[in-house]
């Protein structure tokens, strides 16, 4: 019995310890620090005002600034992962003419990371087979671009700009890519607005523009809220060079060690491709596969 409540009173003071966030004074719980911090009076995105003077747009902003704080780790993972992709949507999305600000989209939708979602949306820019295909991305038993990094980065942008087109609206185009663009469209429609703000939507489109108003704030201001990383501590982009295969590889190993490089850098690098082969690339078409610098 002894030997129980002192577990039970262990398990009690491990509840009891505070968590402090990376550049909180020694001492100040988790929860006082939180309390101090205040959701900023402006924000917006891509250049569109967040109108914060409704009360229910505050609080569902509100909601996301402080869940997102509530998971620092996931922050610091954000940020560390920016280092590495960020570089190429700032030039990808400069040469296409698109607002700086949609990168923050990808960080919503997969955290900057290879994910797959229940509904089997993939890669970094999350795309479910459907809309990845409409794209142009090559989907299939040994391809799938949804995991190609740039490739899918672009067909995110034709995506993006398709939906800007019809609502003049990067809000409006960033909710589409959640939802549809089919989707807001109808509902703008029905409900006799242009507004995202002003649209009653289902709780998951309701909430993702403002979750990414939100990782866009904390991301760019890291210690105002408490996010001291060094430049050293980002990841770095992966320098890499690119060789054109126009055949069929028959043994990726092989193929890889023909070229002076592992199996296990090539599955890296190049996360689109799914088996250990390659069949012969599409007519007119060669696979270009990165392979890392010596």
């Amino acid at each position: 019995m002894k030997k129980i409540l002192l577990f039970l009173f262990l398990i009690f003071v491990s509840c009891k310890e505070t968590r402090e966030l990376p550049g909180q004074e020694s001492g100040q719980s988790f929860n006082q620090f939180l309390s101090t911090v205040k959701l900023p009076e402006k924000l917006e995105f891509c250049g569109e005002r967040i109108p914060l003077e409704i009360q229910e747009v505050r609080e569902r902003a509100e909601r996301e600034f402080y869940l997102n704080l509530q998971s620092p780790g996931q922050i610091i993972l954000y940020l560390k992962r920016a280092g590495r992709f960020f570089p190429m949507f700032e030039k990808f999305f400069a040469e296409e003419g698109v607002p700086d600000d949609l990168k923050y989209l990808s960080v919503a939708e997969s955290a900057l990371y290879m994910s797959r979602s229940p509904k089997d949306a993939v890669g970094l820019w999350q795309f479910i087979p459907s809309t990845g295909k409409a794209m142009g991305l090559q989907i299939d038993e040994y391809v799938d671009e949804r995991r190609h990094p740039e490739k899918s980065t672009l067909a995110a942008i034709r995506y993006l700009k398709s939906g800007y087109k019809n609502t003049k609206s990067w809000i409006l185009a960033a909710a589409g890519y959640n939802m549809g663009h089919e989707n807001i469209s109808d509902n703008l429609s029905f409900q006799g607005t242009d507004n995202f703000f002003d649209l009653f939507l289902n709780e998951e489109t309701s909430r993702y523009i403002l979750r990414i108003v939100i990782i866009k704030e904390i991301m760019k201001n890291p210690q105002k809220y408490g996010f001291n990383l060094k430049p050293t501590d980002l990841y770095k982009p992966i320098k890499f060079k690119i060789i054109k295969e126009s055949n069929f590889i028959a043994n990726l190993q092989e193929w890889a060690k023909e070229n002076n490089t592992t199996y296990k850098d090539i599955k890296l690098l190049n996360p689109w491709i799914l088996q250990r082969r390659l069949p012969s690339p599409p007519k007119g078409k060669v696979w270009e596969i990165a392979v890392p610098l010596n």
